[in-house]
């Protein structure tokens, strides 16, 4: 773990530079000198997955390949005082994006918003979001621990919701239900900062998170809506690492074992059937 000051700094660093990330428009990024994407699925505290993926990524000797990260919080593992631990990966991507600042992009997910918004997630009774600051208390302090809960709450509000390929494919952590499209504004995705409305449920952000829809015509009609060919996603939880609900879409999960990825070409066209040969677990 390290220092609190210096985790701060990471941190305070790591929100310039996501603000910073080339191609970004509000909250949106357009990928920029990007020739393949590994995209993972939901990590929710899992630090031995992150660490093969960094592996499987191999940063350092692909310079034009990108890592999306997606929904880092609110995990299984406990401090001994039962604080969540899984701020950990929200440390771990702050340093990873300093080393490599324009490859590696984390995708916030419905649980990050929840956690920012103050809408308690619960599960098994218990209180996600309080579970996640217990930790953040717990493993910095009654000083810097409150510091650091706000800096990653600033970090989650920054985050990009959707990544564009260069070659017209979409990864955001879900889409919106089919009753909730016809309202979802594309537009709201490339504004510097979000209205009170497209954070509640049925705006354009909380539809874009919470929806569980997966059917042919809802990944179809999103995705004409958004201008793009094809969908990555995750939010859905998968036995097997990853799922391909329909010829438009598929999806990948890190949450538990084995661990889904994708890994893809963005420098040339794509074939739904080139972005499934490309799903792989750890």
């Amino acid at each position: 773990m390290p220092a609190p000051e210096r985790m701060l700094t990471h941190l305070r660093h790591a929100i310039t530079l996501v603000r910073g990330t080339r191609g970004r428009r509000g909250h949106t990024v357009w990928l920029e000198n990007c020739t393949e994407v590994l995209v993972a699925g939901d990590l929710h505290g899992q630090v031995p997955h992150f660490q093969l993926l960094l592996k499987a990524a191999d940063l350092a000797h692909h310079p034009r390949r990108h890592l999306v990260l997606q929904e880092l919080i609110h995990g299984k593992y406990r401090y001994p005082h039962g604080g969540d631990k899984s701020h950990q990966l929200v440390d771990l991507f702050a340093a990873l994006k300093g080393q490599f600042p324009h490859q590696v992009h984390y995708l916030p997910g419905n649980h990050e918003l929840a956690q920012w918004t103050n809408r308690p997630v619960m599960k098994a009774d218990e209180n996600q979001n309080a579970l996640f600051r217990e930790g953040v208390l717990e493993a910095y302090g009654p000083t810097y621990g409150p510091q650091i809960y706000e800096t990653y709450l600033e970090l989650f509000r920054c985050l990009p919701v959707a990544l564009r390929t260069p070659n017209n494919v979409l990864i955001t952590h879900s889409l919106p239900a089919t009753r909730s499209l016809p309202l979802f504004d594309p537009r709201k995705l490339e504004r510097d900062n979000y209205d009170s409305e497209d954070l509640e449920p049925g705006g354009s952000i909380h539809s874009l998170l919470w929806g569980r829809d997966t059917s042919p015509d809802a990944a179809a009609n999103f995705l004409r809506k958004m201008g793009c060919d094809w969908l990555v996603s995750g939010h859905i939880p998968c036995p097997e690492g990853f799922a391909v609900p329909n010829d438009r879409q598929v999806i990948v999960d890190c949450a538990e074992s084995p661990g889904g990825y994708v890994l893809f070409p963005a420098d040339r066209p794509l074939t739904h059937q080139d972005l499934v040969a490309g799903l792989r677990t750890i």
